[in-house]
């Protein structure tokens, strides 16, 4: 399909939880927990006008369906804030690093002052009606191999309470994740086609993840998708949790635009796991935006953010293959939780290669757990150093490494020297013994008996030396 013909324009809205505490009081940030809720109340939503002095329409259209909402929670996870019973505290200041740092990754104006301000939401997941958002950077830019895509405004928010039953008369909510903190990014609509969407979302992805400092795993990071073609108006399909099926739902979503016999308004919707999308709701406008005064604005201090931005994952990975590794293991080193330990054991253990250390920490570890279902993620790097020190040290051979990681995540392993490389002299005779006591066997045949009998209590590469110097 010629995209640029028919006119395609798209934008996404990228929004990421962080780490930490929620964005205005000190409640840990966790999505769902399974205890038992000793919290329970409800509520009805009231549409109020925004600072435009109109009443948004997705409100109305909400307000007009009186449903109830019920929301539970756990005393641990939530308190008074989340149930709009006590005003915000003071904004989470490390939540706002973390966004300066971003905001400063995607080249972003940042402001001089982050002023709150309270979004209309529609759906009952905010117990008091609005979102807290905050504008923290504009104007940025995101390189991609289809030419650069802006980046308009960053904002910092706070996420909303968690669906977890739906009915007709009433939607029930949990609280824990209500008013974790959340950072949006919105593209400009420089996307040039379903498949520039998804790389522009994983490009977005990539950088927020090098930051260390936001969530994983599904539900943490959520994709609004903002598409039109010529002659139609833009619609959002909302809640894209993975990028690998965008670009089948923008595809169909274009089809459908296409087929439209008359203009139709604005409007959200969802997708489907066919790849369609139906009707959710009317386009919320600028009417759902009011001022908090609850919350005090917060001057910006760019020096915070000048020194020590993170590496890009992107970027260790090249730095990784430079060192000699390979670029599928560059790259999956890169993203896993690894790399600090792997930093430090390079620099440390000079006689083991960088590759090496790499495989161990990463591909071994994940071979083990699959083949031997071991607890390898409980290893700690104090274990993984004392594996690497004595390997440094010629005490131990690189054979021994998978036995000592099972026994180490097993709680079998007692002492090091249980694993230590043989006397070389000792072992030497050990060979010439064995090569007169079977005469006549191919080199690699003595090498199976030799491996098999001692172990891993030699390495492959001298064992064969020795092979070499009693085999004429």
């Amino acid at each position: 399909m010629d995209y640029t013909k028919i006119g395609f324009k798209c934008g996404l809205e990228i929004h990421q939880q962080l780490e930490g505490f929620k964005l205005f009081c000190d409640c840990p940030t966790l999505n769902l927990r399974d205890t038992k809720p000793d919290i329970c109340f409800e509520r009805k939503i009231r549409a109020v006008a925004g600072e435009t002095g109109e009443v948004d329409q997705a409100a109305k259209h909400e307000m007009a369906k009186s449903k109830r909402y019920i929301y539970e929670g756990d005393s641990k996870d939530c308190c008074l804030v989340e149930m709009d019973e006590e005003p915000p505290h003071s904004i989470n200041e490390s939540a706002v690093l973390v966004a300066l740092q971003i905001a400063s990754l995607l080249k972003a104006k940042i402001v001089d002052e982050i002023q709150v301000m309270r979004k209309t939401i529609v759906d009952g997941s905010n117990v008091s009606g609005f979102q807290r958002t905050a504008l923290v950077a504009y104007d940025g830019v995101i390189e991609t191999s289809k030419g650069d895509v802006s980046i308009p405004i960053i904002l910092l928010e706070e996420e909303a309470a968690q669906p977890i039953e739906k009915a007709k008369e009433y939607t029930k909510y949990r609280l824990d994740r209500l008013g974790i903190p959340l950072i949006e990014i919105a593209t400009g609509s420089e996307i040039k086609n379903p498949e520039h969407a998804k790389e522009v979302a994983e490009k977005i992805g990539m950088i927020l993840r090098s930051t260390g400092k936001v969530k994983r795993g599904i539900g943490t990071i959520r994709q609004d998708v903002n598409v039109s073609i010529k002659g139609r108006n833009r619609v959002e399909i909302k809640g894209f949790q993975e990028v690998k099926i965008m670009p089948k739902v923008l595809e169909k979503e274009v089809e459908r635009q296409k087929k439209l016999t008359k203009k139709e308004e604005s409007h959200v919707r969802n997708f489907n796991k066919d790849g369609t999308t139906s009707y959710m709701r009317p386009m919320p406008g600028a009417a759902r935006m009011y001022p908090e005064t609850d919350v005090i604005a917060l001057r910006v201090d760019v020096s915070q953010i000048k020194e020590g931005l993170p590496e890009l994952i992107n970027e260790k990975a090249e730095r990784f293959e430079k060192l000699g590794l390979s670029f599928d293991l560059a790259k999956v080193l890169a993203k896993s939780d690894k790399v600090d330990m792997f930093d430090k054991f390079v620099k440390e253990f000079k006689k083991i290669k960088p590759s090496f250390i790499a495989t161990t920490l990463v591909s071994t570890v994940r071979e083990i757990r699959r083949k031997y279902e071991a607890e390898v993620d409980k290893l700690t790097e104090a274990e993984f150093e004392e594996i690497f020190k004595a390997l440094d040290g010629g005490k131990i051979s690189k054979d021994v490494i998978i036995d000592i990681l099972i026994d180490y995540s097993s709680g079998k392993f007692k002492f090091m020297e249980d694993y230590a490389t043989a006397c070389s002299e000792e072992m030497e005779e050990e060979v010439k013994k064995m090569i007169e006591s079977k005469p006549g066997l191919s080199p690699g045949a003595y090498m199976g008996i030799i491996m098999g009998k001692f172990k891993g209590k030699i390495d492959g590469k001298t064992a064969m030396e020795m092979v070499k110097k009693f085999v004429k």
